[in-house]
Parts: C-alpha cells; structure tokens; sequence
C-alpha cells in the first residue's frame, strides 16, 4: 500500500543569500531526483499541486520552504539528500531553524 502524506519542511537557507549562491541552489533543484522543472516561476519535483505525488518549494522570510506529498520513506530520502548537497555547496550545516539550525 502506498501512503501518501502532506510534508512540510522549513530550512535554513535565507531569503537574502548572496546572488552567487542562489544560483548554487537552483542548480542543486535540477539535479535532485524527479526534477521538473518551474511552474509559475516554482520549483517542482515529480509532479504539480494536481498530481497525487509532488515537491514544491518557495523563498519565505523564514527561510526557503518545502511542501511536498508522497510516501515518508521516499520523502525522507528526498529531503536529507537535499540537506546533505545543499551543506556542501553552501559550506555550512543545512537543516531545520527548529532543530537547531541557524
């Protein structure tokens, strides 16, 4: 049976990086698995807010957010990949402000 769930994630990746290193991280969204591509200027992975599975992302002042709907093995998966590329092309620890992330 496959269980799909709503997943939230806020990390800490600021509104107001550097312009060279938003770049980084754009380049990062097209290489995580099931890219595809910007709908309405949002990243999207696997499908859109239509389909039954997706991830999206946007920039919020808290810090850059992701909302995603698919199984919790494949979306956590899905997001410690993300943490563990984006700590190494930003150079610091990437995780979630409310576990201690700044």
């Amino acid at each position: 049976m496959n269980n799909i769930n709503s997943h939230h994630c806020n990390l800490n990746i600021r509104y107001d990086l550097p312009d060279e290193l938003w770049d980084k991280v754009s380049e990062l969204y097209e290489r995580m698995p099931g890219w595809m591509g910007y709908n309405s200027g949002i990243p999207h992975w696997f499908g859109t807010e239509e389909d039954e599975v997706f991830i999206e992302a946007s920039v919020e002042p808290s810090g850059l957010s992701f909302y995603a709907q698919m199984n919790n093995d494949d979306w956590m998966s899905w997001i410690e990949t993300f943490k563990l590329e984006a700590s190494k092309i930003l150079g610091y620890d990437v995780g979630e402000p409310e576990d201690g992330y700044m």
